[in-house]
This record gives C-alpha cells, sequence and structure tokens, in this order.
C-alpha cells in the first residue's frame, strides 16, 4: 500500500493541529514543521506527496521554500496565507503552487483541494515511449523531463500538460481542449490555469534552442508544441 504523506509547513499551532486532524482522518498520514529552516529538511524526510506551506515562517519565508522545492522535485503544494490579495495568488501559481488558499478557510475544504490536486497527478497517461527534441528528452514511461542532459523539475499539472502537447507535435490545441484532455473534464477552474502552466513550462524550457522547437501561442486560438522536422528522434 502507498503511504500518501501530507506535510503541513504552518507555524501556528492551532491551524496546524485541526488541518492534521482533518487530513488524518481522511485517510492521509500527516507529518509537521514550523520553523522555515527545518521546513527542506523534513521534506527530504518525508517524501511527502503534497506540501501545505504558509508563507509567513519564521526563518525561510514559504516562496523561498516553494522555490527550493521546485528546484529539484514536481511534488504538488498548496499555499496557505493570511495574504488574500489577487498579486500574492497570481505570485504563488506562478512561482510552481498547484493551488492557494487564504486564511480564515474551512479544513473540509482544504481536504477536498488536496484530493482535487492529487487526482490531476497526472491525468494524461499517453504512449509509454520516450522521445528526444534535440537536447530535450521527454519520457512518458518514466514521467521524466531532461534538457541539456539535467532534468528538468516540473509539477505534475506542468508535466502532464507538456507530455501531452508532445504527443502531437506541430498541433494546435485551443485552451478547452487542454483543460478537458490535462485538467480532466470535472476541473471546474479557470482556463486561466493553462495560460500559467504554459507559462513555467516556457520558463523551464528556457535554454531549449529555439531552432528545434518551441511552444507557440497562436493569437486567439490555442497553443501548440512546434518543433523543426529535422529535430525530432
Amino acid at each position: 500500500m502507498r503511504v500518501t504523506t501530507i506535510l503541513i509547513i504552518e507555524d501556528e499551532e492551532a491551524i496546524a493541529r485541526v488541518l492534521a486532524a482533518y487530513l488524518k482522518k481522511a485517510g492521509f498520514k500527516v507529518e509537521r514543521v514550523s520553523d522555515g529552516n527545518l521546513a527542506m529538511q523534513k521534506f527530504e524526510e518525508t517524501r511527502p506527496v503534497l506540501v501545505l506551506l504558509d508563507i509567513m515562517l519564521p526563518g525561510m519565508d514559504g516562496w523561498e521554500i516553494l522555490q527550493k522545492i521546485r528546484n529539484h522535485s514536481s511534488c504538488p503544494v498548496i499555499m496557505l496565507t493570511a495574504l488574500g490579495d489577487v498579486d500574492y495568488r497570481l505570485n504563488g501559481l506562478n512561482s510552481g503552487a498547484d493551488d492557494y488558499m487564504t486564511k480564515p478557510f474551512v479544513p473540509e475544504e482544504v481536504v477536498a483541494r488536496v484530493n482535487a490536486v492529487l487526482r490531476r497527478r497526472p491525468v494524461y497517461s499517453g504512449s509509454d515511449t520516450s522521445k528526444s527534441f534535440g537536447t530535450l528528452v521527454i519520457d512518458n514511461s518514466a514521467q521524466r523531463v531532461s534538457l541539456n542532459g539535467a532534468e528538468v523539475p516540473l509539477t505534475p499539472r506542468d508535466l502532464s500538460l507538456l507530455l501531452f502537447l508532445s504527443e502531437y507535435p506541430n498541433q494546435m490545441f485551443t485552451r478547452e481542449q487542454l483543460i478537458e484532455n490535462v485538467w480532466g473534464i470535472d476541473y471546474e477552474g479557470s482556463d486561466r490555469a493553462v495560460d500559467l502552466s504554459i507559462k513555467r513550462l516556457r520558463q523551464a524550457l528556457s535554454h531549449w534552442p529555439p531552432e528545434n522547437g518551441e511552444i507557440r501561442t497562436l493569437r486567439g486560438t490555442g497553443y501548440q508544441f512546434w518543433i523543426a522536422e529535422k529535430t525530432r528522434i
């Protein structure tokens, strides 16, 4: 049986305790840490399937912790914070968070969001082959992407999107088609999520030579994983 550990990085004891109780009731194993400076050590020790991450922490703050996680892991992260301004939410999503919840929140909703994020890991499961596009290698079976010989850390959602697009090079997809095929038909969020995911993928693949390929925006239409014919191996 697979252990599904949720790591709560939260310095408010009352909030962390309540979240832990609800998550345990939902069948998850829960680990907690309240000091930002100890967060990455706990992350490496527990290898969680998802992280609930507060922003305002003693020591290292949540933004820095999120960046450190994204530097080497695609583990889903849900931000928990009292900072409800839209700019903070966009910053979290643009930085690689999978979801963002503003305090105060209902614990049952947090559990529902956790389950929703985990259901989207990843929706798309295409061929089990490995494909090369110049120095970009996309391995479907291993769920791994490497560029110039180094692994590219992607969120589960971004990985799903790249796997899907790379299966159909040079074909255009609308946002609605990508939502249906990658996020799943039960997804209830905005199609703005597609734009944010594309933006993160472009940043992650910024060292992929444009003469080999790129993720193109077809204005007013959608997106395309474009590659030069000579590039595909």
